[in-house]
């Protein structure tokens, strides 16, 4: 989980304008605890009060039409909305702002990974290993698992952020070598266009690593 603190570092490097804009809509694809979406919220809560003045109604426009969550696995959904609808269930009496529906405006699809030759087409991992039962975890995340992110919500997003998963292994039997994942993160935000995208990512594609090839090089250009 990334500690309030470094969340609170990234939002200070965006314009100060952002915070007072009714239409500046956010996306953390890859929610843990909702700790990118609870700090944001609270810096829409101070920028928008004189856009709008009652605080019921500028908080369900700001949760119900800025702040959006994909969560990793079922488990950090429910983490996510605790932390941000003060309930787990978004539709529910307890939940700050009631939605029509459970999880709000953080989502999480029980996505599977799309095999061929014995690898997943989007993310590498090896069907031996995460071909696995619908009682299990996946760990195929919905927002690279798709060719077009837009799809997910059907929008487009001004600020994308967050703290993505960084590897897969390749197997815990086998000692196999750590497979990242999060420049897939990032390729799929830039497929939005956001104005502003910061996401926290391991350094060592500076040099090299498995499959980062294209991915150093379309980044240092």
């Amino acid at each position: 989980f990334t500690p309030p603190r470094i969340v609170n570092d990234i939002l200070d490097s965006f314009p100060n304008k952002i915070w007072s804009d009714l239409n500046m809509t956010f996306l953390d694809p890859s929610c843990k605890s909702g700790v990118f979406l609870r700090e944001i919220t609270r810096r829409l809560m101070e920028g928008l009060k004189s856009r709008i003045p009652n605080k019921e109604e500028r908080l369900e426009h700001i949760l119900k039409y800025q702040v959006f969550g994909i969560a990793t696995t079922g488990l950090t959904g429910l983490i996510s909305r605790r932390s941000l609808y003060l309930s787990r269930d978004a539709s529910s009496k307890y939940s700050i702002i009631k939605f029509d529906n459970k999880e709000g405006k953080i989502i999480h699809k029980n996505t599977k990974h799309t095999f061929i030759n014995g690898s997943c087409i989007y993310c590498g991992a090896k069907k031996e290993i995460f071909d696995r039962g619908d009682g299990f975890e996946q760990y195929a995340y919905s927002f690279i698992h798709v060719d077009d992110p837009e799809e997910i919500f059907n929008m487009k997003f001004d600020v994308i952020i967050g703290n993505p998963p960084y590897h897969l292994k390749s197997d815990d039997r086998k000692g196999g070598l750590m497979k990242p994942i999060y420049q897939r993160f990032v390729e799929q935000a830039k497929k939005l266009q956001p104005t502003y995208l910061s996401m926290i990512i391991p350094s060592r594609w500076f040099a090299g690593g498995v499959g980062l090839k294209d991915f150093r090089k379309e980044m240092l250009r």
